[in-house]
C-alpha cells in the first residue's frame, strides 16, 4: 500500500518543479525587462531620525530585494509599541514577518508626526522618538546604494551565543503536558547546560535576496518519558504504540514507533547544526516570492499565534507574500487596504502508522492508515485595514496528503484548497480525504479616544469550520489588551493575554478537537511541537508582561505565564505557572546583552508525582555589525 501511495510523489515533484521553473523563467524575464531601469535611484522620503543620517540620494526599497526581519527580533515589539503610541498607522500586526524595506515604508510619516507631537508637548513623544531612532539606526543602510538591478550587497545581520542553564526536569511536550521554553524554534533543551551559537546574514542583488540563519545547538541527555507514560499518551492520541507485523495477521510486535510528539526516553545528547531560516526570494510588484525555511507569525498577540508561530522548527515552503498594502478601487472604500499571504510546504516528524484492519482487508472500509507520515500543509491569510485604528484578518490552514494515506499531488492540493466540507468518514479514510482544515480570525483595535493608550486584540481558531465568526462556541481564543504607557510613567507599558483551546462544545474532549484530527492524529505539529499556540490542545491559561523601557531597544521586564490542561484530556490534568525577569542592555550601539531568569512550578501527576520546580537562566550575547559589502 505504501508503494502505491508513493507513486504520485514523482508526478507531484515533476509538476512542482515545472511550476517552479515557470516562475523562475518569468522572474528572469522580468529582470531583463527591468534591467534598463534603476530600480531604486530616487529621492524617496528618508528616515530622518537623530540616530543616523540618510544620504540625500537614496534607494527605493520597494524595487529591491529585501530580507525579512526574524520574528524574534527586537524590532517587532518596538514597532508594535510605536503603533500603539499612535506614531505609525500602516502596520499589519497580524501578518508577520515584515521585510526590512516594508518597515521603512511604515515609518515614512513618523518623523513628521513626532515633530508635531514634540511641539505639542505629548508626554509619550520621547518614548516614540527613542524607538524611531533605534529603528532608524537598524534600517538606514537599506536606504543606501547600490541601487542598480545588477548590483548588490552582503551583510552579516547578527552573531550570537545563548547560554541556557536549567535546573530541574523541564517539560518539552507542547502536544500533551506543556513546555518550559516556548516560541523558541523547537530548540532542544534539558536539565543542565544548553548552548545555541549562530550567525545570520543575507545577500541582495537587484530584486533577489538570499538569507540564512544557522546555529550550533547543544543540549544534555535526559531520561525522557517512561514506556508506560509514552503508551498512555499514545492511547490518548489514538495512535499505535507498537509497530504491527508486516505479514498477516498484522498483529503488534515488540518494536515501538518513534513518535516525535512523545519524548520517550532515553533522550540522547544533542550536538547538531541547524538552519533556523534559509530562503531565496524575489521581489516584484510589491510581492515577495520565496522558497525555503522562513519565520511566520500570523496573529496580533505577543505571547503566541493560533495559526502559525515560531514555537516549532520552520519547514521548507514555497511562499507568495504581498508585503505592501493593496488598494483596490471601490472594494477598498469598504475594506480599506489589505495584504495577503500564501504558502505550501511539507511538515516533518509525522510517523506513518499502517492500519492492520486495512492491510488485512483493503475493501473493509477501514481507514487506510492509523496516522499518515509527513503530510503537506497550505496556509492562506488576508488582512484588512478599514481605517487606521482597526485591522482584521481571516486565515486558513489545511493539512493534506501523507505517506500511506494520500499521494501528495497537484490534484490532492486542489481538492484540499477548494474543499468546503469536512467530508464523510469514507472520504476521510482514503485517498479522497480533503484534509484537516482549520480557520482563524483575528483583529486589533486602537480604542476610540484612547488610541494612543489602549489596543484591544484577539486571535481565534476553529477546526472544520469556515471561521470563528460563524462558529464562536467552537473556537479557541487568545484575547489581549495592551497599555502602551502608564499615566505618569511613560516608560512603563503593560500587556495581558488569556488563552483557551477548550471551547464550550461537546466535541472538545479527550484532546481530540483543537490542533487534532481523526486522520492527522499528530496534528498541528512540525518535528513534534505545535507550530500554533503553545497553550496546547485542550488547555486554558494566559500571560502578562510589565516592561520598563530604558531606550528604544533596551528594557527591563517582568512576566508571568500559566497553563492548565483539563482532566478529560490528560488524566488528573496538568498545571504550570512561571514568572520571569528579563534585562536587555546595549553596550555601545552594536553589542547586546540579554539576561533572563525564570522560575516554573508545574504539576503533572501522570508524569511525576510531586510538584516540580524548574529554574531557567538565559544569557545571550549578540553582535549586530553595521557594515555591509557592496558589489
Amino acid at each position: 500500500m505504501k508503494e502505491a501511495m508513493n507513486k504520485n510523489k514523482p508526478r507531484f515533484a515533476a509538476a512542482f518543479a515545472t511550476f517552479t521553473m515557470a516562475i523562475t523563467l518569468a522572474i528572469c524575464a522580468g529582470t531583463l525587462r527591468l534591467a534598463a531601469q534603476q530600480p531604486g535611484a530616487s529621492n524617496a522620503a528618508a528616515l530622518n531620525g537623530a540616530g543616523a543620517s540618510v544620504p540625500d540620494r537614496t534607494c527605493e526599497p520597494s524595487k529591491l530585494g529585501s530580507p525579512y526581519l526574524p520574528v524574534d527580533s527586537w524590532a517587532y515589539p518596538a514597532m508594535l509599541r510605536l503603533y500603539s503610541l499612535g506614531y505609525v498607522d500602516q502596520v499589519f500586526i497580524g501578518l508577520r514577518p515584515w521585510t526590512r524595506s516594508s518597515v521603512i515604508h511604515m515609518l515614512e510619516n513618523t518623523g513628521e508626526l513626532l515633530e508635531d507631537s514634540e511641539d505639542e508637548g505629548d508626554s509619550a513623544a520621547g518614548e516614540a522618538r527613542a524607538i524611531y531612532d533605534a529603528l532608524n539606526r537598524e534600517l538606514h543602510q537599506d536606504m543606501e546604494g547600490p541601487c542598480g538591478p545588477h548590483q548588490g550587497s552582503t551583510r552579516i545581520e547578527s552573531v550570537y551565543s545563548l547560554a541556557r542553564a536549567i535546573s530541574g526536569t523541564p517539560l518539552d511536550d507542547s502536544f500533551h503536558l506543556g513546555q518550559t521554553i516556548v516560541n523558541d524554534y523547537g530548540r532542544p533543551y534539558e536539565n543542565g547546560f544548553n548552548n545555541y551559537s549562530g550567525i545570520s546574514g543575507y545577500a541582495t542583488a537587484g530584486r533577489f535576496t538570499l538569507y540564512a540563519r544557522g546555529e550550533f545547538q547543544g543540549a544534555p541527555s535526559a531520561t525522557g518519558y517512561s514506556a508506560t507514560l509514552a503508551q498512555a499518551l499514545s492511547n490518548i492520541d489514538d495512535t499505535s504504540y507498537f509497530v504491527p507485523s508486516s505479514v498477516s495477521p498484522y498483529g503488534p510486535t515488540t518494536a515501538v514507533f518513534n513518535q516525535t510528539t512523545i519524548p520517550q526516553g532515553p533522550i540522547a545528547t544533542a550536538t547538531q547544526g541547524r538552519l533556523l531560516e534559509a530562503y531565496l526570494s524575489y521581489q516584484i510588484l510589491d510581492h515577495v516570492v520565496s522558497f525555503g525555511k522562513q519565520d511566520q507569525w500570523l496573529g496580533p498577540a505577543q505571547g503566541a499565534s493560533m495559526a502559525f508561530s515560531n514555537n516549532a522548527q520552520n519547514f521548507y515552503a514555497f511562499e507568495i507574500n504581498r508585503i505592501e498594502p493593496l488598494n483596490v478601487p471601490v472594494l477598498s472604500r469598504l475594506t480599506g487596504p489589505f495584504r495577503y499571504e500564501f504558502l505550501v510546504g511539507a511538515l516533518r516528524g509525522h510517523t506513518e502508522m499502517p492500519n492492520p484492519a486495512y492491510e488485512s482487508n483493503p475493501s473493509s472500509g477501514a481507514d487506510n492508515v492509523i496516522n499518515p507520515g509527513d503530510p503537506w500543509v497550505h496556509v492562506e491569510k488576508v488582512s484588512f485595514k478599514p481605517y487606521r485604528d482597526l485591522e482584521f484578518g481571516f486565515e486558513r490552514t489545511a493539512m493534506f496528503g501523507g505517506e500511506g494515506h494520500q499521494g501528495v499531488s497537484l490534484h490532492a492540493f486542489l481538492r484540499s484548497f477548494f474543499s468546503l466540507s469536512a467530508g464523510n468518514s469514507t472520504q476521510k479514510g482514503n485517498t479522497t480525504d480533503p484534509g484537516a482544515r482549520f480557520g482563524a480570525f483575528d483583529f486589533s483595535w486602537r480604542l476610540p479616544y484612547l488610541r494612543k493608550w489602549l489596543t484591544l486584540y484577539s486571535d481565534s481558531e476553529v477546526h472544520d469550520d469556515i471561521s470563528p465568526i460563524d462558529a464562536p462556541r467552537r473556537a479557541a481564543v487568545r484575547p489581549g489588551i495592551y497599555l502602551s504607557h502608564v499615566p505618569g510613567v511613560p516608560k512603563l507599558d503593560v500587556r495581558v493575554e488569556g488563552a483557551s483551546t477548550d471551547p464550550p462544545t461537546n466535541r472538545s474532549t479527550g484532546g481530540q478537537f483543537m490542533y487534532f484530527e481523526e486522520i492527522e492524529k499528530q496534528g498541528y505539529t512540525n518535528q513534534g511541537q505545535l507550530f500554533g499556540d503553545w497553550i496546547g490542545r485542550e488547555d486554558k491559561g494566559g500571560q502578562a508582561w510589565i516592561t520598563y523601557h530604558l531606550s528604544g531597544n533596551e528594557w527591563l521586564q517582568v512576566s508571568a505565564r500559566s497553563q492548565k490542561a483539563v482532566n478529560n484530556f490528560i488524566p488528573n490534568g496538568t498545571t504550570l505557572n512561571d514568572i520571569a525577569f528579563q534585562a536587555v542592555k546595549r553596550i555601545g550601539k552594536d553589542f547586546e546583552i540579554d539576561g533572563n531568569f525564570a522560575v516554573e512550578h508545574y504539576k503533572a501527576p501522570i508524569y511525576l508525582p510531586a510538584e516540580q520546580t524548574v529554574t531557567t537562566t538565559n544569557i545571550q550575547l549578540t553582535w549586530f555589525p553595521q557594515r555591509k559589502a557592496s558589489f
